[in-house]
């Protein structure tokens, strides 16, 4: 793939850099508003693969991992940007493929403080995502922090 533009905003180039893939992780998180830093680097799920890869370019660093292929088709919404479709998760589907990676905690109590303070996860954005989608999901990645997560989630929505 070549790009002449130097204006071009790296944001566009990750999926065609190496795909199928979309923005999730910490970009996404970013994006969406759930983490308070700025992320540069242009992280990505893919499928299939096996490994992680990155790629430096002019128009920015880009990192590439697996999520499950039974997950990854969900909760990708297209953005408009200059005219350009972006593909990227959505905030719930974000927060599940980054908890995803993460060495598995033990507890609700170590996964509140993963997510509070190690990731720096907003609380009141946090509870403004989708519960019910996030359960839904849940099973299809596998994983102990989701599972935690998926008990914490239930017992919140069970104390309303």
């Amino acid at each position: 793939m070549y790009e002449t533009d130097d204006k071009t905003s790296g944001l566009l180039l990750s999926s065609v850099i190496y795909g199928p893939s979309y923005i999730s992780f910490d970009y996404a998180l970013s994006y969406h508003g759930l983490i308070p830093e700025k992320v540069f680097l242009y992280t990505n799920a893919t499928f299939n693969k096996r490994r992680s890869k990155m790629f430096e370019t002019k128009f920015g660093n880009y990192s590439y991992r697996d999520v499950p292929k039974a997950v990854y088709p969900y909760e990708i919404e297209s953005i408009l940007y200059d005219n350009y479709v972006v593909f990227m998760a959505k905030p719930e589907k974000a927060l599940l493929d980054k908890l995803y990676t993460i060495s598995p905690v033990s507890n609700k109590k170590e996964l509140k403080k993963l997510l509070f303070e190690s990731l720096r996860i907003d609380e009141d954005r946090f509870a403004s995502l989708n519960k019910e989608l996030m359960i839904k999901l849940i099973p299809k990645y596998k994983s102990t922090n989701l599972n935690i997560l998926k008990r914490l989630i239930e017992k919140e929505i069970s104390k309303k």
